[in-house]
């Protein structure tokens, strides 16, 4: 689906299509007025690299209003912001720690649009956040300058509903999940028995563990721990995998974003189920109790970053210019270990000279 050219403005556009993957950012300084900024637990680097930004923010871009989320532990010289109905506009988040803070950001706009997401590694895995910290200052330079692209990275919408299929749970609102759904069996011995529904067509019934509805985004965390495959996340798809299913049959299914699965726990079933979304437990699901997954019209436009990239790489043969390399290739090799051999260093380095 093309993009509707009024939605490339950082902040909340009027409406959003699904965009194109990777797309140009129109910033620039005057369109950049708000900036939330969203941390991990404040241990000393995070509180001396959120006091960096200030100092930087204020000296270069003293135009812009720089607000924290509401937490005991907000930074001096913030606004404070609270998530929901009549909260102030953010152009940019800044996220400082690991992946699931990226997470928690991304649970903070539950409605409507989400501001681009520029996220500066500070965790253990950093598999969802491109930029050391120590790069902030340029990655901001290439923000404000309208450098910077964007991978639109899918989420989840998700709705509860009873036996009679009235809405559950969170105020008749959708969930909106980055990474994925998960219904399991918790604490209890017994294995759940689920029914699996493809646009209100039934697909099987699950006695396993659980079952887990991903992002492409979501492929690479609990879905792949379970088995599930690889997707990139420039696609739009929805990814069902089991979790140690009975059958021997039962393989993860690769399904388009328009479709809608419903996961109903079956009437037989010995268990309950407990649902854990981005890996925050939410509901317990009865038999005879479901919920609906469908793509989010609402997607996560994540800063690339290539979008920093030296242009010198790419004029030495070496790499990609700005905005054209594929950060996730370089990921699932140097951080997931994609296909590595047990060859080692030392015998690689050899082999090279």
């Amino acid at each position: 689906m093309s993009q509707n050219p009024e939605d490339t403005n950082v902040g909340f556009p009027p409406s959003w299509r699904w965009p194109a993957s990777s797309s140009s950012i129109t910033t620039n300084a005057e369109q950049v007025k708000s900036i939330l900024i969203v941390n991990k637990l404040r241990t000393k680097p995070v509180i001396d690299t959120i006091d960096s930004f200030l100092v930087h923010l204020r000296t270069h871009y003293p135009h812009v209003k720089v607000f924290h989320e509401d937490r005991p532990d907000i930074p001096q010289g913030v606004e404070m912001w609270r998530p929901g109905q009549g909260a102030q506009k953010i152009h940019l988040v800044i996220t400082l720690g690991g992946d699931g803070t990226i997470l928690h950001a991304s649970s903070l706009f539950k409605v409507g649009a989400v501001p681009p997401v520029l996220s500066f590694s500070m965790g253990t895995l950093g598999f969802l956040l491109p930029f050391h910290v120590d790069d902030f200052s340029k990655a901001l330079e290439s923000v404000f300058q309208g450098k910077a692209t964007v991978l639109y990275r899918m989420r989840l919408s998700c709705a509860f509903s009873d036996k009679d299929g009235n809405s559950i749970g969170n105020k008749g609102e959708d969930w909106q999940v980055m990474n994925e759904v998960a219904l399991h069996r918790g604490s209890s011995p017994h294995l759940n028995t689920i029914d699996a529904f493809v646009d209100g067509q039934h697909l099987t019934e699950a006695v396993s563990d659980g079952l887990i509805v991903s992002t492409p985004t979501g492929s690479t965390a609990y879905s792949l721990s379970a088995g599930g495959p690889i997707v990139h996340p420039s696609l739009s798809a929805l990814v069902l995998t089991p979790i140690c299913p009975r059958s021997l049959s039962f393989r993860p299914l690769v399904f388009p974003a328009s479709s809608s699965i419903t996961l109903r726990i079956g009437e037989r079933s010995r268990a309950p189920a407990g649902v854990s979304m981005d890996g925050q437990a939410s509901h317990i699901l009865n038999p005879g109790e479901s919920v609906t997954v469908r793509s989010s019209l609402h997607p996560i436009p994540c800063i690339n970053r290539s979008s920093i990239s030296d242009p010198a790489f790419d004029a030495q043969g070496e790499g990609a210019g700005p905005g054209k390399e594929d950060d996730w290739v370089r990921d699932i090799n140097n951080l997931l270990q994609y296909n590595a051999t047990f060859r080692s260093k030392a015998l690689l380095r050899h082999s090279r000279s």
